[in-house]
Order: structure tokens, then C-alpha cells, then sequence
């Protein structure tokens, strides 16, 4: 099972589909076939060890990190699969949490495949725990980004923001926004700011990962502006409400958005209850006045303060990175 953790975790995220692995062993306890699942569309980790094993696959034992699924998707379903091959036993680590592809336990013993579940289940959890999170929710996650001043601003009275933080911080933002599959802003930054969304190398070239760049808002993405000058996609969603927007990235595959727009758009996600995850880069430096980081929550009183647990604190360079998570009640009193 240790082998096939490690298969599994050569597999993509952000992705869809889970990372997966499973190894193939026979009668005699050699290994007769490997496989991974290496990103949406692709042959599942059971098909792909399958493959490897060939006519070696009947009598062996399947060691997979996650139950075999049940269903039909762009693949059909892995239990049949192991069961046509003739496979006599299956062990699995963690039990598949997506109601519409678990039971492939059960149609495994129902077709007299011996089955153990639960072998290194916290391991392969582990592995899963953001696709875990998308899938409970129903919606991609979201980690909110921003970078401020010690007295919460996060652009000067002019509106320039530029820079606020450091290189190292600056640097720091694009290896986080590569771990993503979407990052998005609102119209309003694009105006502003003209960022252009990349994620880019120290040496100021293109990352070879791109996730893919969002702005959502009414008014129109400038032909000139510098997101829409890039040869990567850009996909403009004409709508303010953030709950209508990640349902239509969630409907094209994308499962972790890194939020990067301004104050009005981080408080609509923060007042719908959509913000998982909040890195908030903190420069030494003071402004006394501009653009606050956040925009209105409608906190009236200090029994309204919207309180974040903290996870990590981080030395970047001169400025302070800060990882917090949104309190799972807060959450959920706004769902």
C-alpha cells in the first residue's frame, strides 16, 4: 500500500478527480502492474495497472489507495474492471467520500472478491484532503490572497499598490497561485490594477503550470488590458454574485480558486460564506489612508468580529505571510 501512496502521490491537483494509485501483486508476491490516475479524462489508476499487468492480473491482489469507483464517467467503472480481469482481492486505504462513485466495495464482494478497506486510510486522506473539502461542499474551494499594511490598507489614496510587499513576497504569491487551477479577480482590479495573472518564474518568464485566469463583473475586460494581451485563456463571468460564479467554474472542472480581487470582491465572498482559506501578506509599513483591504461585512459591533483561526505565521523577506482559516461556524451560518 506504501507504493501505492507514493503512485498516487505523483498524480496532479488541482484536478477534478482524486489522486490515486494501485499496485498490482501476484499469487507468488511479485509485483505484476502498476498505474496512477494522472489528471481528468485519463485512464484511472486500477485501468492503468490493469494495462501494465495484462494476463498477469488474474489471481492478483489490487492494493488502491481509494475504494474503486462505481460509476461511469469518462471511464467506466474500476470495480467491474478488476472483477473482468479476474482479481481475487482488493485492499484499499480510504473509503471514496463522492456518493455518486462510491459502492465499489460492495460490488467487488458481491462479485466474491475478498475486500479490505481502511489499510493507511489517514495516509491516503492526506493525500486527498482539498479534493476531500471540494467535494463535501459541492463548489470549488476558495483561499483568498492579499497583501496589506500594518493599518489594513491595501492601495494608497491614489490608488496606486504597487508595491506594497517585497520581491520575496511577491515571489512567494506565484509558487502558491501555481498550486491552484484558477485565480480570479473582478473587473474593478483589472481597471485599476492591469494585472495580468500569471504565474511567472524568478527570471520573470511563464510558469509551465498556468491555472486558468477568471474576471468576473458586468462591465467588459479592456481589449488593451494586460490579462487579455497573454496567450493563456481567460474566461470573463458576466455576474457579481460570487455563489453563480463558482458554480460555473465548478461545472468546468475547476476545484480551487485562488481569490485575488479587491476589497468589494473579497467582502461579497466573505459575506456569502465562500472564503476556505485566507494568506494575508503583511508589509511593516504604514499608508494612514486609502483603500482598506476588505470592503463592508456589515459588522455593526464588536459582536459581529469575524474571526479566523490561525494556522501558519511565516517570515517572507521584510513582510509577514499569514495563513488562516475562516471559523467553520462563520461558514456555515452563511451557506
Amino acid at each position: 500500500m506504501r507504493r501505492a501512496l507514493q503512485l498516487a502521490a505523483s498524480g496532479p491537483w488541482p484536478d477534478p478527480n482524486p489522486r490515486v494509485g494501485c499496485v498490482l501483486v501476484g499469487p507468488d508476491g511479485s509485483v505484476v502492474g502498476e498505474g496512477h490516475h494522472r489528471g481528468a479524462g485519463s485512464p484511472h489508476a486500477e485501468i492503468e495497472a490493469l494495462e501494465a499487468a495484462g494476463a498477469a492480473a488474474q489471481g492478483a491482489s489490487a492494493f488502491v489507495t481509494l475504494e474503486p469507483c462505481s460509476h461511469t464517467g469518462r471511464t467506466g467503472p474500476c470495480a467491474d474492471a478488476l472483477i473482468e480481469a479476474g482479481v481475487t482481492s482488493v485492499v484499499f486505504a480510504q473509503s471514496d467520500p463522492n456518493p455518486d462513485a462510491a459502492g465499489g466495495a460492495e460490488r467487488l464482494h458481491a462479485a466474491g472478491v475478498r475486500v479490505t478497506g481502511g489499510v493507511l486510510a489517514e495516509e491516503a486522506a492526506a493525500l486527498n484532503a482539498r479534493w476531500a473539502r471540494t467535494v463535501a461542499l459541492g463548489r470549488p474551494l476558495v483561499t483568498w490572497k492579499l497583501a496589506t499594511t500594518l493599518d489594513g490598507r491595501s492601495a494608497a489614496a491614489d490608488g496606486t499598490s504597487q508595491w506594497i510587499t517585497g520581491e520575496a513576497a511577491r515571489a512567494d504569491v506565484h509558487t502558491l497561485r501555481a498550486t491552484r487551477d484558477a485565480v480570479l479577480v473582478g473587473t474593478g482590479t483589472v481597471l485599476a490594477d492591469d494585472p495580468r495573472l500569471t504565474v511567472r518564474m524568478p527570471d520573470g518568464g511563464l510558469a509551465p503550470h498556468q491555472p486558468l485566469r477568471v474576471v468576473m463583473g458586468l462591465r467588459p475586460v479592456p481589449r488593451d488590458a494586460r490579462v487579455a494581451a497573454t496567450p493563456t485563456e481567460v474566461l470573463h463571468l458576466a455576474t457579481r454574485d460570487p455563489r453563480e460564479a463558482l458554480e460555473s467554474l465548478w461545472q468546468r472542472g475547476v476545484r480551487d480558486v485562488w481569490l485575488e480581487g479587491g476589497p468589494t470582491l473579497a467582502a461579497a465572498f466573505l459575506r456569502a460564506g465562500l472564503v476556505d482559506d485566507v494568506y494575508a501578506y503583511v508589509a511593516p509599513a504604514f499608508l494612514g489612508g486609502g483603500r482598506p483591504a476588505v470592503g463592508d461585512l456589515g459588522v455593526e459591533s464588536i459582536g459581529g468580529l469575524r474571526r479566523l483561526d490561525l494556522d501558519e505565521v511565516v517570515v517572507v523577506g521584510n513582510d509577514v505571510r499569514i495563513h488562516a482559516v475562516p471559523r467553520a461556524d462563520a461558514r456555515a451560518a452563511n451557506r
